[in-house]
């Protein structure tokens, strides 16, 4: 075998050469078809790559080391992210980097951080983790690995979790079981010993390099017995104080790691058993399956993931009084509390049991109540929640101590977007009043396109985009474009695949799994989408109305124009050719617009038309950096060809209203689940952060001091969808 721990090959080196610059040369072609599908395979096959052998990580942090600097140098911006990421990951999946690599890695890193948002920011966030591994080799594995799958200890107390739901509307029924045998294939078991023993291994052989027997101590941690948990939270102890103090006393940290690796050499029971299967791969994160059918689906596994939280992971937010009040709950009452519902029988035992028998009756008339807490009915999630979460009184919680992190992916196409944008609102709304949820989860969001659209053949099959959000992202983020648009594509292949060969192979595809993994762990810039709100007013004598949100488009049609439309044009030959003119047909509406221009002064006026058109497309338009810019795009449809062409215009907002006595239909984000109709008029405009409208806390927080002016006024309230990407957006 020509890769060793102390060094590999030039054959191998070379090969990681090549593979580095087969990416990077991928980033600077032009994008063709099929060639972002190419380029996020060649990125998963060399991280799959090192994860099967983890020793080459060593020359290809050398690589990606080299081509860094280089990038430095003749300023090619749209190599730096990816090879940042790139880099990060490498060493997270590393066992042993030499010191010499480290300080190399880290100046290289410095380096950058005079470039400009966003290179700086990540390079700084990857320069302080890379150091904080230099100190305490094997800590981003440790505290990965703890978080991911909730391992208990007394530091460090992240825990995070992965929610996949995907989209019914997109996916078909039939490979829906396929998806979910593909998402949750890694570790069925969940055994919390699996993950420590790999913890173990890798922080040993991490920090005390070729030091550490790898073999031997494999096989004398599959066979620990009871002492591996004790092991086990000594060197979470040693890994987390050494970051915090820092390379003080480099021999005594050293001489702590030697002295647990000779305890479990010696502890370890049957030393006959043959060889051991424990690895020190990067194991995929704990991930759930849901298929998205219920608006509120969300919320309800949010409140699980809070729920289900044991109590001892929560004491550390209880004062006194909430443990005295806990330590009762062991006493369940069922009854209303008032002594006339009780009946006789068991009147007369708690009387008999509070008053110490028949003979102290006469002597008593009060009715005594064992200490109780009455357990709220199943449905009511709210008071459970509440109890769970509030602590302190329902005091404020810090940042950190938010340890929860529920990571939120959707699959699917611009109806599924919008769909989250409903969702994030009635989160937002519910948490205005109560800060619940919020309070203790951080709460991120990924977006990975999928559609069932097939490529039109010709002209005449051209169907309408369902993916102009997700363009939207890859035009702001190049490696999101080349790993998850353009991977997306293949998740319906490939469960296609899967659901052929199911019964043919039993060994799962880890494929979708390797990119939900990778996709949550090192996107953590988020992308702003802007959110618009839109009233809606029906017809009728009723005051009716309705207030929904969208994020991609809202598309407003009158249904008499669809049968006119649809033989308007007669193709003879490849021209087109417009029948003659009928004044009878109808070709649409009078209606009146009152909008606001969008304007970077954003000092613009109400302006008020009034024009005949048989339709109204209003997109959202996104700024890339600034979200005050943030706008809607209004085209106009006239189907009377003797009329000019109506130019669009851009707006803040739009109040638009039928003036005769017609009534037309709104779609939502390409969603016929979010079609009205019979509606009068409509007004679109920003959606607004519920949360800024009904906290009591925002206007003493941000003011003068005690009746000094507030400032608030100045705070941008707009309410936007945060997708997470590799660079994201300076909001």
């Amino acid at each position: 075998m020509e890769e060793t721990f102390g060094g590999v090959s030039s054959v191998v080196e070379s090969s990681l050469y090549h593979n580095v610059h087969s990416i990077l040369r991928e980033l600077d072609c032009e994008p063709q078809a099929g060639s972002a599908c190419n380029k996020g395979m060649l990125r998963w096959t060399l991280h799959n790559r090192v994860d099967r052998n983890p020793s080459i990580s060593v020359p290809l942090v050398r690589v990606l080391i080299k081509e860094l600097e280089k990038a430095g140098r003749i300023d090619s911006k749209i190599r730096i992210i990816p090879l940042l990421h790139t880099l990060s990951y490498a060493v997270l999946q590393s066992v042993f980097i030499p010191e010499d690599l480290y300080r190399r890695m880290y100046i290289c890193l410095k380096n950058l951080v005079t470039l400009p948002v966003p290179y700086c920011a990540i390079a700084l966030n990857y320069a302080r983790q890379m150091k904080m591994e230099q100190t305490a080799p094997g800590i981003l594995y440790q505290r990965r690995v703890i978080a991911e799958h909730s391992l208990r200890n007394d530091l460090h107390s992240l825990h995070e979790k992965v929610f996949v739901f995907v989209d019914p509307a997109v996916f078909p029924l039939s490979l829906l079981n396929a998806l979910k045998a593909d998402v949750e294939s890694a570790d069925p078991g969940g055994d919390p010993s699996i993950y420590k023993r790999r913890v173990l291994l890798h922080t040993m052989m991490a920090g005390l390099g070729e030091q550490c027997h790898t073999d031997p101590l494999a096989h004398a941690l599959e066979h620990l017995g009871e002492d591996l948990e004790l092991h086990f939270q000594h060197v979470v102890t040693i890994l987390e104080q050494r970051t915090e103090d820092g390379a003080s006393d480099d021999n005594q940290y050293k001489t702590r790691l030697q002295k647990i690796y000779q305890d479990i050499l010696t502890a370890a029971k049957d030393p006959s058993c043959p060889a051991s299967q424990v690895e020190t791969q990067l194991p995929c994160p704990e991930v759930s399956f849901h298929v998205w059918t219920k608006e509120d689906e969300i919320w309800n596994e949010l409140v699980n993931f809070v729920l289900m939280v044991p109590a001892d992971r929560n004491s550390a937010y209880l004062d006194e009084d909430d443990l005295k009040r806990n330590s009762v709950m062991s006493t369940m009452s069922t009854d209303s509390g008032i002594e006339g519902d009780l009946p006789i029988s068991e009147f007369s035992s708690i009387m008999l049991e509070s008053q110490g028998g028949p003979e102290e009756q006469s002597s008593s008339q009060s009715f005594y109540r064992r200490p109780c807490v009455r357990c709220p009915r199943a449905g009511n999630r709210m008071t459970l929640m509440m109890e769970a979460i509030k602590g302190n009184g329902g005091g404020v919680f810090t940042k950190d101590e938010r340890n929860l992190t529920a990571r939120i992916v959707v699959m699917g196409d611009d109806r599924t977007l919008g769909r989250l944008a409903k969702t994030l609102h009635t989160i937002r709304k519910r948490e205005a009043r109560h800060l619940l949820l919020t309070k203790r989860v951080n709460l991120e969001m990924y977006y990975i396109p999928v559609t069932d659209q097939s490529p039109p053949s010709n002209q005449e099959g051209l169907s309408e985009d369902m993916l102009t959000l997700a363009g939207y992202l890859g035009s702001m983020d190049l490696w999101y474009d080349c790993n998850i648009s353009g991977l997306g594509a293949m998740i319906l292949k490939l469960a296609q695949m899967q659901n052929v060969s199911q019964s043919d192979s039993s060994d799962p595809n880890t494929f979708l799994l390797d990119i939900i993994s990778y996709y949550t762990r090192v996107s953590q810039h988020p992308v702003h989408l802007p959110i618009y709100s839109v009233k809606i007013c029906f017809s009728g004598l009723s005051t009716h109305t309705v207030e929904e949100v969208f994020v991609a488009q809202l598309a407003m049609d009158f249904p008499e124009v669809k049968p006119y439309r649809a033989t308007l044009k007669d193709t003879i030959k490849g021209s087109v050719r417009y029948k003659k003119y009928n004044q009878h047909e109808f070709h649409g509406a009078i209606v009146s617009i009152n909008y606001r221009k969008a304007s970077i002064s954003d000092r613009e006026v109400e302006r008020v038309m009034s024009m005949t058109t048989s339709g109204m497309l209003i997109r959202v338009s996104p700024s890339c950096r600034i979200r005050s810019l943030h706008s809607v795009s209004i085209s106009f449809q006239d189907m009377n060809p003797t009329r000019p062409s109506t130019p669009s215009l851009r707006a803040v907002s739009a109040s638009i209203r039928v003036l005769e006595e017609r009534t037309f239909t709104v779609c939502l984000d390409k969603d016929p689940r979010k079609t009205f109709k019979n509606v009068q008029s409509i007004e679109v405009s920003p959606c607004l952060d519920p949360g800024y409208s009904h906290q009591p806390s925002t206007k003493a927080k941000y003011s003068f001091g005690e009746g000094g002016e507030s400032l608030s006024k100045y705070l941008n309230k707009t309410l936007t969808l945060p997708i997470n990407t590799f660079c994201g957006n300076e909001q």
